[in-house]
């Protein structure tokens, strides 16, 4: 059985509404996955935009998610400011801010992907980490990962 990512906002390759993107509430969507592999030990979450016209732009930077988790609420409050080992870690965004940065295209229609990973281990990064440095850290734990992926166009 494989990993899968769905939200309750949009399916796959569908767009993502107007309420998850600058141009309305600019709040994170709800997601929600399936049981993961065993010996899963944290998620970590990576929201890019590949279109970006300077490269990949990163909307939103999670890990450190425990094990048990799920599903992420919508409008998911930032957390892991200290370091408690029960919080999700929030990395800093392209825009250098933790916390999710919604779609904001400046011109045509963009792809979002929200991509979930299935980890053995936890990442040893303090929250603000970026996503490069928690993919680095990634490497060689990934037991699964899943996809999700919204359009948008202002």
């Amino acid at each position: 059985m494989s990993l899968e990512l769905t939200s309750d906002a949009f399916t796959n390759g569908q767009s993502i509404p107007a309420k998850y993107a600058c141009t309305g509430k600019d709040i994170s969507p709800a997601l929600a996955w399936n049981e993961p592999p065993a010996g899963t030990q944290s998620f970590a979450l990576i929201m890019d935009d590949p279109d970006a016209p300077m490269g990949t732009w990163v909307h939103w930077v999670l890990f450190n998610i425990p094990a048990d988790t799920r599903d992420l609420p919508e409008d998911l409050p930032i957390t892991g400011k200290n370091v408690d080992p029960n919080a999700i870690y929030v990395g800093n965004n392209s825009w250098g801010n933790a916390g999710y940065g919604g779609p904001c295209p400046p011109s045509g229609t963009h792809r979002y992907y929200f991509k979930l990973y299935a980890l053995d281990r936890t990442i040893d990064l303090l929250p603000g980490a970026t996503r490069d440095q928690v993919l680095k850290q990634m490497e060689g734990h990934i037991l699964a990962q899943a996809e999700l992926m919204g359009t948008f166009s202002k």
